[in-house]
């Protein structure tokens, strides 16, 4: 990690031959500005330097995966979003995505690329989030509140497609509720025009500032392979130097079609953390802009799609419900949850904005899922958190925290 162990003594032999402890016990959380009001951490201090820390999950635990037990398919749309909260589209059209591919459910091409402009605009949301948030951390609030413009515009759009902002449902099992609007499609393109200056202006803000260098480099690092060790993927991976993303190991809604680049760090410190993010927000861009290039090169019925052909589990127009008796006979269906599955079983995951997102999914034929895992990539980070902060100030661990990008939805599941 780039430092010395510090060695964990806490108590003194007193001349009466007594034991006295030498460091304080200090609760850093859950009820803590920093740590969301959900996460403790138990830190043995000495002064400012953390000797040890133990830390405590399952404040903010739902029981969603026990939950989902008991639901059809698509009611289990909404427990998704309340995983991680910052970019809850790219965890709906994860499962969505699942289901399709655990069920067999063929996706048009305009429906992939949509799916890809959302999940894409999600991940910058997020990185938006954690960058601004870890400018906070050193000091620096004018970022924040400068990036935060953007982040509602991205959830303007949200709103303009799905109805909602933060906890979305957006999407369905086969494609999307209905298709994108002329103002949606406007709101996309100013995002595209206006954001890239203000990343710039964002970066300038942070990047060869030394009061942040000397916050952020050196502090909470870890290695590739101890990242590895852990079960580390997304950002805090690559920052370590792994190169490794889903969209390119296992390609899903057509990634392999587009042309990007994996920034990927050196030290796994949280200015590499730092650094990445801001790259992979350069990098969706590119994306979407590519999305968006793809889906007006389609023709014919291809270039007007917005959904699948699969009346088992994508709810037919309202309107052909009330003309319908077809119509009437699958939203009945669908809505009461008779839709019956195949046995089996899968793992299907993404990259999500913290990293592998994934479903661990395992059907015994009935209309619920008979067992199913939320593959969280919070959950793992956590674990190497008393790690990373170790040795280092409180300060520094504030910031490890935020570099790390702890959703506490995520975490607790």
């Amino acid at each position: 990690m780039g430092k010395e162990k510090t060695k964990k003594s806490k108590h003194v032999e007193l001349p009466d031959g007594s034991l006295e402890k030498s460091t304080i016990t200090l609760n850093l959380g859950p009820t803590h500005p920093a740590t969301h009001g959900v996460f403790q951490n138990i830190l043995e201090i000495d002064g400012e330097i953390i000797k040890s820390a133990v830390s405590t999950v399952g404040y903010i635990h739902r029981a969603f995966e026990k939950i989902a037990e008991r639901r059809p398919l698509y009611q289990i749309t909404p427990l998704t979003d309340r995983l991680n909260y910052c970019s809850a589209p790219l965890n709906n059209l994860g499962w969505h995505m699942t289901v399709e591919k655990f069920v067999g459910i063929e996706i048009p091409k305009r429906v992939s690329y949509l799916r890809v402009i959302i999940m894409e605009l999600a991940r910058i949301a997020d990185h938006i989030v954690c960058n601004s948030i870890v400018g906070v951390d050193t000091g620096a609030f004018t970022g924040f509140l400068y990036m935060m413009k953007y982040r509602e515009l991205i959830y303007e759009i949200y709103e303009e497609i799905c109805g909602s902002r933060l906890t979305t449902n957006i999407g369905r099992i086969g494609g999307f509720e209905r298709d994108f609007s002329e103002t949606a499609w406007t709101k996309i393109n100013l995002f595209l025009k206006e954001f890239p200056d203000v990343l710039t202006e964002f970066e300038n803000l942070f990047l060869r500032n030394r009061i942040f260098m000397d916050r952020t480099q050196g502090v909470g690092g870890i290695s590739a392979e101890r990242a590895l060790n852990y079960g580390f993927t997304g950002p805090n991976l690559r920052a370590a130097g792994v190169d490794y993303d889903v969209r390119i190991a296992k390609p899903y809604s057509r990634y392999e079609e587009f042309d990007f680049e994996i920034p990927v760090g050196t030290t796994g410190d949280c200015y590499d953390r730092f650094l990445v993010r801001g790259q992979e927000m350069w990098q969706s861009l590119s994306i979407i802009q590519q999305a968006i290039d793809k889906i007006d090169a389609l023709e014919g019925e291809e270039a007007k799609l917005h959904h699948a052909d699969a009346p088992d589990f994508y709810l037919p127009l309202k309107k052909d419900v009330y003309t319908k008796m077809e119509a009437l006979i699958y939203h009945f269906k669908i809505i009461m949850g008779e839709v019956e599955m195949p046995k089996g079983e899968i793992y299907n995951s993404i990259e999500a904005a913290n990293g592998e997102l994934g479903y661990y999914f395992i059907s015994d034929g009935g209309r619920s899922p008979y067992r199913l895992h939320f593959r969280r990539p919070c959950f793992i980070y956590y674990q190497a958190y008393p790690e990373l902060i170790e040795g280092s100030m409180i300060s520094d661990a504030i910031i490890t925290m935020s570099s790390l990008n702890l959703i506490a939805g995520e975490l607790d599941a």
